[in-house]
């Protein structure tokens, strides 16, 4: 049995490259993902503190 020219193998390395790299973003394009991201922006806000109350007992 022969061994493969070069050409063939470099060929048949490209395919199947191209076709892996079709088929990730066929699926990537057709099933996004469901949540959304998250952005620098819409960081949730803190909740500022509450005042402190004060009492007329606190006074004395």
């Amino acid at each position: 049995m022969n061994p493969l020219p070069d050409r063939t193998v470099i060929i048949g390395m490209l395919a199947t490259l191209g076709l892996v790299f079709a088929l990730v973003f066929w699926y990537v394009r057709l099933a996004p993902s469901t949540e959304a991201p998250m952005l620098w922006k819409e960081q949730p806000a803190l909740e500022s503190p509450k005042p402190l109350e004060r009492r007329p007992a606190d006074l004395i």
